[in-house]
């Protein structure tokens, strides 16, 4: 789950727990290129007051006005736009393009309240939507499976946010951690050295001075979770690559070089890790960019943790570029 749907799931009970009459409008179906994907949430309050988004603004407008002016399901309802081309200008969809939505009226927060402590615990849910009863049931979802609408009933998925540790605390972690969090993910640091944890100043990341191999035991992670290893120590990068290389997180890299990573992994067979365990290493961590600096660095790391998250093909993601770099001279002018 997406921190935005998270807000909107939190100030929908907040608004509820206040006696405020509260409805939840979920994406069914959307154009290609639409900034919000189906199984997106808004909550809408009786005074018009919003929280989330469902396309570009003019829609959202809408549905204020349709609250404003009494227009209030009492039971889930369809809402369709853009069925001509009119409309479709209107509300500023594509030509073609389609948006359907479904709103329903909040009778009950219970639901909230475990889908959020479920997610918490790193859970993945389906929300299930009976529309002709209204009735609200959750679910154990699996992996794979994706958001549904058969036209009778809602299948909407929550996971856990994804979440990228990292180990060690150096300049490099300060920009990969405030790039991750723009990028909505939870961001644990992890370095036990108190020379580093004493300035440490990146507001909403987490931070741990427990040994590394403790820390990802302790987070139990899962494959929405990616380890990132950057102290170039192998006493604190190892411990938490032997740990989070058994795990089903479905990203583990290291900083350093090409020998380095061939040393590292030289050690990591020494230990109880099989062949295909060792391969599952990114090393060296990132995608190839030329990156020098720190925010360089941060952007090829993230690229890669994005890319592998989407399942795109990596296979020549080291070879390089067969474009030369610019030349200062052949650089844009301001």
């Amino acid at each position: 789950m997406d921190s935005l749907d998270l807000q909107v799931l939190t100030e929908a009970r907040r608004w509820f727990a206040e006696g405020r009459r509260v409805w939840l409008v979920t994406v069914l179906e959307t154009w290609g290129s639409a900034p919000r994907p189906p199984g997106a949430l808004l909550a809408l309050r009786d005074d018009g007051q919003v929280v989330g988004s469902v396309s570009g603004g003019c829609v959202e407008d809408d549905l204020i006005d349709r609250v404003r002016h009494g227009e209030r399901v009492a039971t889930p309802a369809l809402v369709n736009y853009g069925v001509s081309k009119e409309e479709a200008a209107r509300f500023g969809l594509p030509c073609g393009g389609n948006l359907r939505l479904l709103q329903e009226p909040l009778s009950s927060v219970a639901w909230i309240d475990e889908l959020l402590a479920r997610t918490a615990r790193h859970e993945l849910v389906a929300r299930r939507l009976d529309l002709s009863s209204g009735s609200v049931t959750l679910e154990t979802a699996s992996r794979g499976e994706a958001f549904s609408f058969d036209g009778h009933t809602l299948r909407a998925l929550f996971g856990p946010r994804w979440r990228l540790v990292m180990i060690g605390a150096g300049q490099l972690t300060r920009v990969l951690a405030q790039m991750a969090l723009a990028l909505d993910f939870e961001v644990i640091c992890c370095d036990p050295r108190e020379e580093y944890h004493l300035g440490w100043d990146v507001p909403g990341c987490r931070f741990s001075t427990a040994m590394p191999d403790d820390l990802v035991v302790e987070l139990a992670l899962d494959p929405h979770s990616a380890v990132v290893a950057l102290t170039h120590d192998p006493k604190l990068d190892d411990l938490a690559l032997l740990e989070a290389l058994k795990s089903p997180a479905f990203y583990v890299g290291a900083l350093g070089s090409r020998d380095n990573t061939a040393r590292r992994k030289e050690r990591l067979a020494l230990f109880d890790l099989s062949p295909g365990e060792i391969d599952r290493l990114h090393g060296p961590v990132g995608l190839h960019l030329g990156a020098r600096t720190p925010a360089e660095i941060a952007v090829s790391i993230l690229a890669e943790l994005i890319a592998v998250r989407h399942g795109v093909d990596l296979a020549q993601k080291k070879t390089g570029s067969a474009v030369p770099p610019l030349r200062a001279a052949e650089l844009p002018q301001a």
